[in-house]
């Protein structure tokens, strides 16, 4: 059985994190479909989850078998408290990796000062957060983000 480590027989090169209203029917599916036609292997979660709910399951295996992890960034990203339970958990996958698993950043219509968490766009959600979910998860995901958007990305401007 492979190990979140073990990157060798991983079910996953890539794993797709996005927020389905911003993303999901325009850029994330063309990104999913162009790489699957590439011959790449990659995890996309098709369902909405539910808010509050812990990840588990099918997606908590996704995230440990996976290579690549892209979260793509946009602005509703930080509204979405499984998006920051899932950068939470590729960060924490990463550190235990010995540097076997990567992180690559898309900011798609936003920059990674909002990531970092030098603008109120990001911020105010998670502010909202700290009631609803305490400090202590809020302040997890918060070093998540900070320390992701310090990777070298991408940057991409959304369709007007």
């Amino acid at each position: 059985m492979a190990t979140s480590t073990d990157t060798s027989r991983m079910e996953f090169e890539v794993f797709l994190s996005f927020r389905g209203p911003d993303t999901r029917d325009n850029f994330t599916s063309c990104l999913y479909h162009n790489m699957v036609e590439k011959g790449i292997r990659v995890f996309r979660d098709n369902e909405e989850l539910r808010v509050g709910q812990k990840i588990g399951g099918n997606l908590l295996r996704a995230l440990d078998n996976t290579q690549i992890y892209i979260p793509i960034f946009s602005k509703g990203f930080a509204s979405s408290v499984w998006c920051l339970r899932e950068v939470a958990h590729m960060v924490d996958c990463t550190l235990k990796s010995d540097r076997k698993k990567e992180i690559l950043p898309l900011f798609f219509d936003v920059k990674p000062d909002d990531v970092k968490l030098r603008t109120e766009l990001y911020s105010n959600a998670l502010s909202e957060y700290e009631k609803k979910y305490g400090p202590d998860e809020v302040t997890l995901w918060k070093a998540a983000l900070r320390e992701v958007a310090t990777r070298a990305g991408w940057e991409r401007k959304g369709e007007e």
